[in-house]
């Protein structure tokens, strides 16, 4: 099946990739991951704060899955807003609201206990902003979920996984950490999404994936494997 897909490219990275037709697509195997612990979330309406906008792939995901979703862009490129606005606009009435601010500055002005979901996908030049793997930032993160909430991250690692390790360790405050990557990104043939969860986590955030296509961990597998860090 071909696709018109809309593709924006930022860093020297594909950021983003939405199809124009059908906004429930996810092109990207992480944002598939994260799409799959949406649906599996409770029925109905979902808060949902996102760290990071680019296309608004996850956010138009939303919208057409879960319509009435109230949601929340953090985006600082206001070039890339505006770029994404006049290229590919969102649907009306989508409930998508972004913010031209960075994700610290933006969730320190966000309700407690007001967000279902916090998404955390967001790059300066290839990687995470540092800033977004503090303690200072995940403690927002803590004070903006609201009961039964959870925190879903998109990090860049490898071998031996500093990074992954130290945001585990920090994110355990969080409620019930799991963590899922593909073979190749284990293996360390390449640097490559881990996407980790937190919180008040489903019965099944992950849909069983295959071990070939994309490797799991949860309860005491994350402490044995990524159970590092300070």
């Amino acid at each position: 099946m071909s696709r018109d897909l809309y593709v924006l490219d930022l860093d020297g990275m594909q950021q983003s990739a939405v199809d124009v037709a059908d906004p429930t697509y996810l092109a990207f195997d992480y944002m598939r991951r994260i799409g799959t612990l949406i649906d599996a979330m409770p029925a109905g309406r979902l808060r949902i704060l996102h760290v990071g906008g680019a296309a608004m792939s996850l956010p138009r995901y939303v919208a057409a899955r879960r319509p009435g979703s109230a949601q929340i862009v953090l985006e600082p490129a206001v070039e890339v807003i505006e770029q994404v606005r006049r290229e590919l606009p969102l649907p009306p009435r989508s409930g998508i609201k972004v913010r031209p601010v960075d994700g610290l500055q933006g969730i320190a002005v966000v309700r407690d206990d007001s967000q279902d979901l916090v998404i955390l996908d967001a790059f300066a030049d290839a990687e995470v902003p540092p800033e977004l793997l503090s303690a200072e930032f995940i403690a927002e993160v803590g004070r903006v979920l609201a009961e039964g909430g959870v925190f879903a991250a998109n990090l860049v690692d490898r071998p031996p996984f500093e990074n992954t390790r130290r945001f585990v360790a920090a994110v355990r405050g969080i409620g019930e950490v799991s963590l899922g990557l593909e073979p190749a990104t284990l293996k360390g043939k390449r640097a490559g999404n881990v996407v980790v969860v937190a919180g008040s986590l489903p019965t099944d955030p992950w849909a069983a994936p295959s071990p070939m296509e994309y490797r799991v961990y949860r309860g005491a597998a994350v402490q044995d494997s990524f159970g590092g860090g300070r």
